[in-house]
């Protein structure tokens, strides 16, 4: 037997230890390990709470605490019958099911020391390799008959290297990236809390003090927030880690990555946006990345107009591209769609190790039919859509509903920046803008910073046509369908657009010689929007309504008791009746419910401009310029052959009925909804007109807010 004494005289071998010779005793305990499992409750309080201040000195002292002092000189006395052999780096023993014989951590920080050492000074690496192997070889590798490799570290033995690298993290310059990538890249979130504890010290130190490694830390880390890789949690001898705890320790080590090194901020803004999954990734993958997002600016708030920002414009990207393929079905088909997607559908923290993933990748899927897949991909988007634009209403709700007066303010600000700069410019949005339309209907502040912010996009001239446009939609939408939107706004609302159409046709009207959208759009994009509120609010716009009457009591009058005030019938019948001809231009569907309700209530007969339109060739009043313009040369045979399209406006109003399955409960009372005209929609049909029964064809059009083309 190998004995160590300390007695005073020097052994009469005179032969020192050999350096491969160590004790068997059984290292301490460097971090203290919970011996229940943790909730996820538990961790969240922990991120809070959690002591990563450990020292490692200190710990190296209570581990050694069975060791000589380094001070006195230790005498060795060798039992002659002893049998002498080397232990292996990764030595075990047969003790109970997974014994082992581990280095003690302060022999193995110095061993860990001085591979580091020589491998930064160019000498032999070996040492270094196999430091580097400890954090390489994969936990869950098995042989043929189901046994771990012998040369699998225990846990004590990854714990004690780690600790090591800790303690020498200043000495980890770039020669030695290898190995801090293969830290990096090991498997950490599965292990227990006493790792994770000594793991994030790690991070947060490594980038502290090697700057060079901030950026790949941080990667990392945000590589972890979208769909978790397959078997994560899931690690052979620890309790298993569900996808929601294992999220809250990314969080837990980012946050502190970010407390030791604030300017990481910057890096990790552009991160996040170059991590963001693909669209071909899963429905899972894009709602998780987007809820880890949200969390960040809980800790780091400077990044709120990024992250929110980011998140916006993959919305919109993947908002268009459902438009635009829900463009290619049928009407049927399109609803079939929608309503074969629940919304109780399971979007987030799922079993990630389940064969069959329903969320997984429909790309992937080559088994089935072209049609197949190509409507699967719609509801996978569709899914992505709901559970992002989901995420974010559950992240401005708090603000809206019990923030401060300045705290909705700034909220609403940040939304109309995003509505300005990313949904306004993008045609055919159909989801993102409801978080506005939800929002802006907190209080009437907030509603008249909305009106106003459309307002001063219509009326500003510096603005591209197209834009001006699309701010007009947007304000007699929100006008028209905002059921928290009071009598007085869409009075004022409608008079203010009223002056502005009032002032574009007198300034057109000289040298107008018949409509041409290109040349007057402003005019007809306000025209429209001035046509739209009317359908959805004239009974806000009566002359009963001023007086005080209810929407109610005005539904009791006769069509010949109900007048409008000269601000509102004046300036509709100068523009309807003008040479600019906006009943041409204007969406067909509009028009004709527009006809329908201002005949029934004695505003504008418009019938007989209607059947004179339907022989006018927009051609014939083309601008003559225009003609030789080759930009234009397929739209004229276009035109020639009897086709409109390109001439009249789009029924784009944006906030036409929400149809999301899951994310349309936050909109519940937010609408007007279509209601009926009494004496005009309860007739009997032998008293319609022929024109009447063409005009109904296109209010249901209108009254569910969908697009028709008209020949």
């Amino acid at each position: 037997m190998v004995s160590l004494t300390s007695a005073s005289r020097r052994p009469a071998t005179g032969l020192h230890t050999p350096s491969k010779m160590i004790a068997a005793s059984s290292p301490a305990s460097i971090l203290k390990t919970s011996k229940t499992p943790t909730s996820a409750a538990g961790l969240k309080h922990k991120m809070e709470e959690m002591d990563l201040s450990l020292s490692p000195a200190s710990s190296m002292a209570s581990d050694a605490d069975g060791l000589p002092s380094p001070r006195k000189k230790t005498r060795v006395q060798f039992d002659e019958d002893v049998e002498m052999r080397e232990i292996s780096y990764n030595d075990k023993t047969q003790s109970g099911s997974q014994g082992t014989t581990d280095k003690s951590a302060a022999v193995v920080r110095e061993e860990v020391r001085r591979a580091i050492q020589r491998h930064v000074s160019g000498g032999d690496s070996e040492a270094y390799d196999r430091v580097k192997e400890i954090f390489t070889i994969n936990p869950r590798r098995r042989d043929a008959n189901g046994m771990p490799p012998s040369n699998i570290p225990t846990h004590n033995t990854l714990k004690h290297h780690l600790m090591g690298l800790l303690s020498n993290v200043a000495a980890l310059d770039r020669s030695c990236n290898g190995l801090v990538q293969a830290v990096l890249d090991s498997e950490w979130l599965g292990r227990d809390e006493s790792y994770i504890k000594l793991y994030i010290r790690f991070l947060g130190n490594l980038a502290a003090a090697q700057g060079s490694y901030l950026g790949s830390v941080l990667k990392v880390l945000a590589n972890y927030m979208g769909e978790l890789p397959k078997g994560t949690g899931k690690l052979p001898g620890y309790p298993h880690v569900d996808p929601v705890e294992a999220y809250t320790r990314v969080h837990m080590a980012m946050r502190h990555v970010l407390h030791l090194v604030p300017s990481g901020s910057g890096s990790l803004s552009q991160i996040i946006s170059s991590q963001f999954p693909f669209d071909t990734d899963s429905a899972k993958a894009n709602i998780a990345y987007t809820q880890n997002l949200v969390k960040v600016i809980r800790y780091a708030p400077e990044l709120q107009a990024d992250i929110l920002a980011l998140i916006t414009e993959k919305l919109v990207k993947i908002d268009v591209q459902i438009q635009v393929d829900m463009d290619d079905l049928e009407d049927e088909e399109g609803e079939e769609v929608l309503h074969a997607i629940s919304p109780e559908t399971v979007m987030f923290a799922e079993d990630l190790d389940d064969d069959d993933d329903d969320n997984a990748s429909v790309m992937s899927d080559e088994s089935i039919e072209p049609e197949s897949r190509r409507l699967k991909t719609i509801k996978e988007n569709i899914l992505k859509m709901d559970g992002m634009i989901d995420t974010l209403f559950d992240y401005y709700a708090p603000t809206f509903t019990s923030g401060s007066p300045d705290d909705k303010e700034n909220a609403l600000d940040l939304l109309l920046s995003h509505f300005s700069t990313i949904i306004l410019p993008t045609y055919r949005s159909r989801h993102s803008q409801f978080l506005l339309f939800h929002f802006s209907q907190a209080s009437p502040v907030l509603v008249d910073r909305f009106a106003a912010t459309c307002v001063q996009l219509i009326f500003n001239k510096a603005q591209p046509a197209i834009l001006r446009q699309s701010a007009a939609a947007y304000l007699a939408s929100f006008v028209a369908r905002g059921a928290h939107i009071s009598s007085e706004v869409v009075r004022d609302v409608f008079e203010l657009l009223g002056t502005h159409l009032n002032t574009l046709r007198l300034d057109y009207e000289p040298s107008c010689r018949g409509p041409d959208l290109r040349r007057f759009g402003p005019f007809y994009s306000t025209a429209q929007a001035l046509l739209y509120i009317f359908c959805f609010r004239w009974r806000d716009l009566t002359t009963a309504a001023m007086e005080g009457d209810t929407p109610e009591q005005i539904d009791e009058l006769e069509p010949e008791d109900i007048t409008f005030p000269p601000s509102i019938r004046d300036v509709l019948h100068k523009a309807i009746l003008s040479k600019l001809n906006p009943l041409k231009v204007c969406s067909p569907a509009i028009v004709s419910q527009f006809a329908r309700m201002s005949q029934h209530l004695n505003f504008i007969y418009v019938f007989t401009i209607l059947e004179t339109n339907k022989r006018l060739r927009m051609s014939t009043y083309r601008n003559i310029a225009a003609l030789s313009d080759p930009r234009y040369s397929h739209v004229e045979r276009e035109t020639r052959a009897g086709d409109d399209l390109g001439y009249q406006l789009d029924a784009y109003f944006p906030f036409d009925p929400y149809q999301l399955p899951r994310s349309r409960r936050w909109l519940e009372g937010d609408y007007v909804e279509w209601r009926g005209i009494p004496g005009l929609d309860d007739r009997d049909d032998d008293e319609d007109s022929d024109d009447l029964e063409e005009a109904s064809d296109d209010e249901d059009d209108l009254s569910v807010g969908t697009e028709t083309d008209h020949e």
